[in-house]
């Protein structure tokens, strides 16, 4: 298991970039009040990682609350990403240079492919790692590539990538995706850790957050960042988020790790990487 301190800590990513292993996620947190006060919150509780996307339709919102929070800009790991129908060479850096006059920053800590859209996914890698080579983020990822994707992408990369962000929890492990993603040194991230909700009909998360008197929320949260997986619950709620990330002061035994890695049955709350069409 890979050191886990407070919620500032960090895992490293391949080109010694340090990356917050606990973020928020803002999917789907209205563009506005809800999501300049969950990031404003966030940061104030001691946050230091927000992921956001251009489809999410909230970057400007985002930047706002983290020039309202008034924590350092250099403090906090952003993210964002590329979608669809911005894939390409051009388009790409057209979308990053838009994507960060929405957040009204700089530069952006870690930049993804939002999706692997089949016949561009390689124009828009080379893209990346030109903003990359320029400086203009301090690291470049993909999310929702599979393995055959990904070994597509490295047969030209000049860069492996530093992040894969894939849909993650316990119905929906692929430990032989995330031991390649190891292998090769490509960190993985979860997306989608609480199971769209589902998480909290589970018997078995009932009786665990009972055996270790925390929520939920928290036992699968834990199970995550034990497992080396950097995780961005989203929350727009103050309570909520600060008690997802009251993690630290408990750990799950190896047994109990296992116990949820056998409740892997492959099963999707999001769409099918191989098998999507936006």
């Amino acid at each position: 298991m890979k050191n886990l301190t407070d919620l500032k800590g960090t895992f490293t990513l391949n080109n010694g970039v340090k990356m917050p292993y606990f973020g928020l996620g803002v999917y789907l947190s209205e563009d506005g009040k809800e999501v300049v006060n969950a990031v404003k919150w966030a940061l104030e509780a001691g946050y230091r990682h927000i992921d956001t996307a251009s489809i999410y339709e909230n970057e400007e919102g985002v930047g706002k609350g983290i020039k309202e929070s008034g924590v350092d800009r250099k403090d906090i790991f952003v993210v964002s990403k590329v979608w669809n129908s911005d894939q390409g060479y051009e388009s790409t850096i057209n979308a990053f240079e838009a994507s960060l006059k929405r957040l009204n920053v700089d530069y952006l800590d870690l930049y993804l492919v939002h999706w692997p859209v089949k016949g561009k996914y390689k124009d828009t890698w080379r893209a990346m790692e030109y903003l990359y080579e320029q400086k203009r983020v301090r690291a470049i990822g993909v999310s929702n590539f599979m393995q055959h994707h990904l070994e597509d992408l490295l047969s030209s990369a000049k860069y492996v990538p530093m992040v894969n962000q894939m849909e993650f929890h316990p119905y929906l492990v692929q430990q032989e995706l995330l031991d390649f993603c190891n292998k090769n040194t490509i960190q993985y991230e979860a997306w989608s850790p609480l199971m769209q909700g589902h998480i909290f009909e589970l018997d078995i998360m009932k009786s665990l957050a009972a055996k270790y008197n925390r929520t939920i929320a928290q036992v699968v949260l834990r199970w995550n960042l034990q497992k080396g997986v950097v995780t961005i619950p989203k929350s727009s709620k103050k309570e909520r988020i600060k008690g997802n990330a009251d993690i630290f002061n408990f750990e799950l035994t190896q047994e109990d790790v296992k116990q949820l890695d056998q409740l892997d049955c492959g099963k999707r709350f999001g769409p099918d990487p191989n098998n999507f069409d936006f």
